[in-house]
């Protein structure tokens, strides 16, 4: 495996990550656009995105990764447009991946996607090489964030170990696209319906939970006229527990966002069951039927825990 045969030769041992990474933003819509297209930084930006992924990796030719490197850096050095931005940088183990970093790594970055991770031990390398650029550039110790993206039929094996690897891991989740590099490596016929990746990204989003990432996401859909389909494919991945989703075009944002945030009346219901609850509570009561079922503490939990959730503003 590429990963396995040059991983901790990328990069020179960095300090120990003694610092607690920021709180990882709620983000719903994580908008990728090519770095070799600064014409259309301001249009991601504008386009509602929680975050823009700056993509050096699968959008920009080899040949043209200079120029895009520069492209990153000045727009990030701006300060201008997205609240939160995130690069995609190529594999830990590819020759292109410490210039890409160096390129990304400064104050208003919020993490990179790091591509085809198939180890846990190209976390490791990452993190070493963000720990030192971050003291380098005068950027809080580990304050950039790790995305990995899982393409590969033993990454995704791997995937709780993977997230386990560094405290900087957040947003890991199940990212198929037809076509795409996980159709391939798995072998199977894409459909519409996703059901021949929903156990997967099941079990990407199990694993992820296990190992307390914050906020998984999934994604993509291709189809930029289909939003029909993107509305089903995001609405089934939120049912089963993701919060965000990478999107390839300003047109799917608006969705996404809808689909992701808060259902006004799940969060009627689960205020009124507070409600109930706690007037139980009250009353010596630890169990109550409410609405025709019987609830009790785990149902009370549930209803706080998903309230705090559907109060984060996806915005800051």
């Amino acid at each position: 495996m590429n990963g396995e045969q040059t991983d901790g030769a990328t990069a020179a041992p960095g300090p120990d990550e003694t610092a607690v990474p920021d709180a990882a933003p709620w983000l719903r819509s994580l908008l990728f656009v090519p770095a070799s297209r600064p014409e259309l930084f301001a249009k991601a930006a504008a386009s509602g995105a929680d975050a823009v992924v700056l993509d050096l990796e699968d959008a920009v030719p080899r040949d043209a990764l200079p120029e895009a490197r520069r492209h990153v850096e000045q727009y990030l050095r701006s300060g201008a447009g997205a609240s939160h931005v995130l690069v995609r940088v190529n594999p830990s183990w590819s020759p292109d991946f410490l210039a890409d970093l160096d390129a990304c790594v400064r104050p208003g970055l919020l993490g990179i996607v790091v591509a085809k991770v198939d180890s846990p031990s190209n976390m490791t390398t990452a993190a070493d090489a963000l720990s030192l650029l971050e003291q380098r550039r005068r950027v809080r110790l580990g304050s950039v964030r790790i995305v990995p993206t899982l393409e590969t039929a033993i990454g995704i094996r791997r995937s709780f170990d993977i997230a386990c690897a560094s405290p900087r891991v957040a947003y890991l989740g199940g990212i198929t696209a037809r076509d795409g590099d996980v159709q391939r490596a798995l072998g199977f016929r894409w459909s519409a319906s996703g059901l021949e990746t929903l156990a997967m990204r099941s079990q990407l989003l199990l694993d992820a939970r296990a190992a307390a990432v914050p906020n998984p996401v999934t994604g993509v859909w291709t189809d930029v006229s289909d939003l029909d389909g993107l509305r089903s494919f995001g609405q089934q991945s939120r049912d089963i527990g993701y919060e965000g989703m990478f999107v390839i075009h300003p047109s799917h944002v608006a969705v996404v966002n809808e689909v992701f945030s808060p259902d006004d009346a799940e969060q009627q219901r689960y205020a009124r069951l507070l409600a109930s609850y706690d007037e139980a509570c009250r009353r010596g009561r630890t169990a109550v039927a409410f609405e025709g079922r019987l609830i009790d503490s785990a149902m009370a939990r549930t209803a706080r825990e998903r309230l705090a959730v559907d109060r984060k503003d996806p915005t800051r």
